[in-house]
């Protein structure tokens, strides 16, 4: 079959995009890897595919493969993608769109200029929310503590003492604060922390220097990636955690490596939302053997 898709970039977290509303395919992971290969293949960080809903008061469904097929339940760079993708394919006239998510309702606005907005959600630091298993690391010591529970811990990783402030977007991340990011061991910590015995599920690791209340550099390892340019829900969790331990203020700029982007946050009950750009690369199609398979 011949396949439509779109390749997209929010901040230079990049996207293979496809429309499976009126095409139809069962990506298998093999197929995602393939594609996802930055030589071979057309190179991305997720494979995001845009579905019919399940559910009558949702808009569209969406799915998140990472670049090693394996899958994943938020992205918030990708979800500005899908937003402005829906809207260029006349899938949708709407401006302000309810998708369905591994992760729960997510809410997307596009706004004047290019820019969108999405509403991620309420972030969480339960353990169990995360998922982290806070018996396979020590709390650090002063850490701040909400709901009773410490949401600093210290953990080992390679011999060294690093510590974590475990938040959950939906998807699991660990945010890491430190004095320069252009220093930080982004690879070592972050693959160290991402097989580490606390994360069941993986863990996406941000290393979040706070410049002030409103401004921040971030650097993220992703689950199944790599680090990449620019992580929305990583920005999301820094902002949670700066929050939290009193290092930020409701609204933050951080800075990526790919660009900028803006996130809200009240505090906790509150739901996190994420302004930033969502761009077009190009658009292909390309061959496609529909009937392939891998056990999953």
């Amino acid at each position: 079959m011949q396949l439509r898709f779109a390749k997209m970039h929010g901040l230079g977290n990049d996207f293979m995009v496809v429309d499976l509303v009126t095409q139809r395919l069962d990506p298998a992971p093999a197929q995602v890897r393939a594609w996802g290969d930055r030589r071979t293949g057309i190179g991305f960080d997720q494979f995001l595919a845009v579905l019919p809903p399940d559910c009558p008061d949702m808009d569209f469904r969406y799915r998140i493969l990472n670049a090693d097929g394996s899958e994943a339940e938020q992205c918030g760079n990708g979800a500005r993608c899908l937003a402005r993708f829906v809207v260029d394919e006349r899938l949708t006239v709407k401006r302000q769109l309810r998708w369905q998510s591994a992760s729960g309702t997510v809410r997307t606005r596009l706004l004047r200029g290019g820019d969108v907005e999405v509403d991620v959600g309420v972030p969480s630091t339960e353990p169990q929310a995360v998922p982290f298993a806070a018996d396979a690391a020590q709390s650090a010591q002063n850490g701040a503590r909400t709901q009773g529970h410490a949401i600093c811990h210290s953990v080992d990783v390679d011999g060294s003492r690093v510590n974590i402030t475990p938040v959950s977007m939906g998807n699991p991340h660990a945010v890491v604060f430190v004095d320069d990011v252009s220093c930080a061991e982004v690879e070592r910590i972050g693959a160290g922390l991402q097989s580490h015995a606390c994360f069941p599920e993986q863990v996406n690791v941000g290393f979040l220097q706070v410049v002030n209340r409103g401004f921040g550099h971030l650097r993220v390892y992703e689950r199944g990636v790599g680090e990449t340019q620019a992580c929305g829900s990583g920005a999301c969790a820094a902002t949670v955690a700066g929050r939290l331990h009193d290092r930020f203020a409701e609204r933050v700029k951080l800075s990526l490596p790919g660009g900028k982007v803006h996130v809200n946050w009240a505090g906790r009950g509150d739901r996190a939302k994420l302004t930033g750009a969502a761009k077009f690369v190009y658009k292909g199609s390309m061959m496609v053997d529909a009937s392939v398979k891998e056990a999953r």
